[in-house]
């Protein structure tokens, strides 16, 4: 086992779970905060440190966990996740693609928001945080082969149900 660091190991990955805290809960302040929380319980078990296998996989549950609960004391109230993406304009800037394109992405983000729990975790995971499927497996406790079998039915769905919207009326 290597030496695990708080500064090298754990703080580089407040990014990337900050952006799994937002995927569940779809809201800013309180993925910040659950952020905030799953620092602390890490660090309050920096003894138990040396018997992780993946201090990143074991960061990844206790912020799933602290997301999943805070979905449930606030009773699955929802709203719809901002685009705070920072478009750079450039010269041959198109205000028609980029509202089609907006409009495309709201659609797909509602689309994931609506897939199940663990086919949303796993997409969340492997398509948008670009983790492994051993690390998938580790933090959702499942195998990899499920891991890959949740992912394809996931892109499978959005792909599905993005077509059906997309050609609605055609």
């Amino acid at each position: 086992m290597k030496k695990i660091s708080f500064r090298n190991d754990v703080l580089p990955l407040k990014n990337q779970l900050y952006r799994l805290a937002l995927r569940i809960t779809l809201n800013s302040a309180e993925a910040e905060d659950i952020v905030q929380e799953t620092m602390i319980k890490v660090w309050n078990n920096r003894e138990t440190w040396e018997q992780i296998e993946s201090i990143e996989a074991f960061c990844y549950t206790i912020c799933r966990n602290l997301s999943l609960d805070s979905l449930k004391k606030h009773d699955n109230q929802n709203s719809q996740l901002d685009n705070t993406g920072g478009d750079a304009p450039d010269s041959a800037y198109n205000p028609y693609e980029d509202i089609i394109h907006k409009d495309r992405m709201s659609v797909v983000k509602k689309i994931v928001d609506e897939l199940p729990e663990k086919q949303r975790f796993c997409m969340q995971l492997r398509d948008f945080e670009g983790k492994a499927y051993k690390d998938i497996a580790n933090v959702l406790e499942i195998t990899e082969e499920q891991v890959k079998v949740n992912i394809y039915r996931a892109r499978q769905a959005v792909k599905q149900k993005f077509q059906e919207i997309d050609n609605y009326g055609l």
